[in-house]
């Protein structure tokens, strides 16, 4: 028998989507995120407190022994912030996507760019006439969900599908109800195994083979967390009872106020870009 030594060839970048993760990108929001449209019933954002915020963030996860990039937004468009939609990573490199909004696609250009700067190599791209944003990915064990909605479209899921097979992946697509934003703003993983999921939200039956947390309605965008390890994630404080639900279920929280960002439907999984997971 050969004893297995930790020699690698080429990257170890997100080994598992759920796994401790160790180095995560950012993007500070620019004062258009003022311009934003709120959710309906809340408030517009306020640049200085959404600033405050993200800042709040990059040291949790600083604490939490991740080596954090923070990029400036250099775009007008508000949502420029949500970094996770540019780009889903394998262990092996980077998948750019190709975004739904016209008016955002140059931000996958300068992430490209970013990504040469910090020696995080390419798996592949969406190309035209495809259309997929990184948030309506969520990888949980060996699967990929990809979310179908108002974002974008059947081109460019069976392109990422592929990827993501040739990269080990089974792919289920997800119904999402209507009106909603992303997948990722209202499902989660937070294990290996068990997914976070807001009810009325999803088609559930796309999640069979895993235990699911089913949070109630009206705070479904409480199962947008950020996996820092297994069964231990970063969420919103705002949903208190979705919270709890996710404690009883032995999932370890880390509750931040993230509110300017919560008012677009932004969650700490779409601020967040995973560069590195093992």
């Amino acid at each position: 028998m050969t004893a297995r030594n930790d020699v690698q060839y080429g990257p170890r970048l997100v080994t598992t989507a759920t796994g401790r993760l160790r180095s995560a990108l950012l993007t500070r929001p620019s004062a258009a995120i003022e311009r934003a449209e709120p959710l309906i019933g809340e408030p517009g954002a306020i640049y200085s407190r959404a600033l405050e915020q993200l800042d709040v963030l990059r040291k949790t996860l600083e604490y939490f022994g991740v080596e954090t990039t923070v990029v400036q937004a250099r775009g007008d468009e508000p949502c420029e912030v949500a970094a996770a939609d540019t780009a889903v990573l394998f262990e092996d490199g980077a998948a750019l996507m190709r975004l739904t909004s016209l008016a955002r696609r140059a931000e996958v250009d300068r992430m490209e760019a970013e990504f040469g700067a910090i020696d995080v190599p390419l798996a592949g791209r969406i190309t035209a006439p495809g259309l997929l944003d990184g948030n309506d990915v969520l990888l949980a064990g060996r699967t990929a969900f990809l979310g179908i909605g108002v974002r974008g479209n059947e081109l460019g899921r069976s392109g990422f599908a592929q990827l993501a097979q040739a990269h080990g992946y089974r792919v289920v697509e997800v119904k999402l109800a209507p009106g909603l934003g992303p997948l990722r703003a209202v499902a989660g993983a937070v294990a290996e195994d068990t997914i976070a999921v807001g009810r009325d939200c999803v088609d559930l039956d796309a999640f069979d083979g895993f235990r699911t947390i089913v949070l109630e309605p009206g705070e479904g965008q409480a199962a947008g967390v950020l996996p820092l390890g297994e069964r231990h994630v970063i969420a919103d404080i705002r949903f208190r009872t979705a919270l709890a639900a996710m404690r009883r279920a032995g999932i370890t929280v880390e509750a931040l106020d993230l509110y300017e960002f919560n008012k677009l439907g932004l969650t700490p999984s779409m601020l967040t870009l995973a560069l590195r997971r093992e």
